[in-house]
């Protein structure tokens, strides 16, 4: 790799250890993957700040660069934490696992990075340009910032989006360039688009499923326009089915809209039976002890969706609600008036954290019922939870019968 005169002054180490181990992980990643520079970044989005997936070695890694007075260089958002930070108490999240998880917090407040603990960055602020370089790591954020906003990151670790963040720049290969960014498959949907969540994290799953860290290129029928909550559906199940840091829709996502080039593409149709297929493998019998909305992050429009319900059914719930958001959508939540018609139906609206990453399985919860392709996913593996999958609709009915 080329390095500039300060950047090799930084591999060097004449700025300090910290510095120099930072830029030693991305040296060391560029010469792995080829890279000839480092680039410059916009932004970075850090992940690995839950205890229950970094452990007791995260966070001593943390607390060397909090200790040392590292601090970052360009904006940085945190991704979700294990835990609602302001309410963990009234959940009933584990003692032993809060306080590890405030000490982690505590760590990246001293770096100077934002706590937003989120993986939607992209609508509490952190909205790079098109076209710009940015490191992120949360697997749903990367495929939404690559695809739909037209950025370039790679799916990154928690460490090398870390040491991006501080350094300021990243390593020059994969998807920060245009070569790279071309379709691999293109996926013929031949089914009419549903006006729901779920719809669209099946279809992430079966297509993932097939074209796995691959680049898809989807064609609906007689589609002008999406909802963006219905791509960071797609996208975020694509990246847990199959690894896709990058998708392109046609006449919708900007670089399909730019007219990307497509050469020798393998094509598949999917069909009524793939979904059939699919939805076939979430039935089931249980009845959930927790229904979770908000994997990603809910978007003001889906909180929405749940107090219509509410307003609409006029029943409570019988089971815990999770609607898991950000602080920043629970802000406007709370002035439109929607926390409050969730709350008072026994819902609860959860900041900073979401089933995966949350260490539910040792709260008692076993079977929980989502609307969430990425979750239902995870939730086996990562909570060894039972999954009950559908519509928003179907599965908040579940919570009142």
């Amino acid at each position: 790799m080329h390095l500039t005169r300060e950047e090799e002054k930084i591999y060097n180490g004449e700025f300090g250890e910290s510095l120099e181990t930072c830029m030693n992980l991305l040296v060391s990643l560029g010469d792995i993957y080829g890279a000839e520079k480092l680039v410059d970044i916009y932004s970075a989005q850090v992940s690995g700040v839950s205890y229950k997936t970094i452990g007791e070695k995260g966070l001593e890694f943390l607390k060397d660069l909090a200790d040392n007075n590292i601090k970052i260089s360009v904006p940085t958002t945190l991704n979700p934490a294990g835990m609602d930070l302001n309410r963990y108490k009234e959940l009933n999240f584990p003692k032993d696992f809060a306080k590890k998880q405030i000490e982690i917090i505590d760590c990246f407040k001293k770096m100077e990075i934002e706590i937003s603990c989120t993986c939607t960055p992209y609508l509490t602020g952190n909205v790079p340009i098109f076209g710009s370089h940015v490191a992120w790591a949360e697997s749903s954020a990367v495929s939404y910032v690559n695809s739909v906003i037209g950025a370039r990151t790679n799916r990154e670790g928690g460490p090398s989006a870390l040491a991006a963040a501080i350094i300021g720049k990243t390593p020059c290969y994969g998807y920060h360039l245009t070569e790279n960014r071309v379709p691999t498959h293109i996926f013929e949907v031949d089914i009419e688009l549903e006006d729901s969540i779920s719809f669209y994290g099946i279809l992430g799953r079966i297509t993932g499923k097939i074209v796995k860290n691959k680049i898809p290129y989807f064609k609906f029928k007689n589609c002008d326009s999406i909802k963006t909550d219905y791509l960071k559906a797609l996208g975020a199940a694509l990246a847990a089915s199959g690894g896709v840091a990058l998708y392109h829709v046609e006449n919708i996502t900007p670089e399909a809209k730019l007219g990307i080039l497509i050469e020798d593409v393998e094509k598949i149709t999917i069909e009524k039976k793939d979904f059939e297929k699919e939805y076939d493998y979430f039935k089931t019998s249980e009845k959930p002890d927790l229904v979770c909305i908000g994997c990603p992050h809910c978007s003001l429009d889906e909180i929405k969706e749940v107090s219509e319900f509410i307003k609409k059914e006029n029943k409570k719930f019988k089971i815990d609600v999770w609607v898991c958001t950000s602080i920043h959508m629970k802000a406007i939540s709370d002035r439109m008036g929607y926390t409050k018609i969730i709350e008072d139906a026994g819902g609860k609206l959860v900041i900073d954290t979401c089933m995966v990453v949350a260490p539910i399985e040792d709260m008692g919860y076993k079977n929980v019922a989502t609307n969430s392709g990425k979750a239902a996913t995870y939730l086996p593996g990562f909570c060894n939870s039972n999954v009950i999958y559908g519509t928003t609709y179907e599965i908040l009915k579940k919570a009142t019968e």
